[in-house]
């Protein structure tokens, strides 16, 4: 858990996905199109992935990628990340954190 939380906590924006999961894409374009330039750590291709992939879940994100994290501090998942763009909370967030300016 402290790899996740340490990675998490290098960048404003960070999500921690798979390359084959179509929704980790998803979040990912949307972040890019909102402005944001996330760190994006691809479980599967990472040698401590299936332990990060542990600490996800243990922290609540099932399923455990995609996982969003802003300014340091954990989101959630699409279902969150989308719910919070569509009430205009995502890019207040971003802005909050300085992963975007405007």
């Amino acid at each position: 858990m402290d790899r996740v939380r340490d990675l998490a906590s290098k960048k404003a924006a960070v999500i921690f996905t798979k390359s084959s999961c179509y929704m980790c894409h998803s979040i990912t374009q949307l972040f890019y199109e909102l402005g944001a330039s996330p760190a994006v750590h691809e479980l599967d291709k990472d040698a401590y992935g299936r332990e990060m992939e542990w600490a996800l879940r243990s922290m609540g994100c099932n399923p455990s990628v995609p996982a969003v994290f802003i300014g340091g501090k954990f989101v959630g998942s699409s279902k969150d990340v989308i719910s919070l763009h569509v009430d205009g909370s995502l890019k207040q967030m971003l802005m909050a954190a300085k992963a975007i300016w405007f």
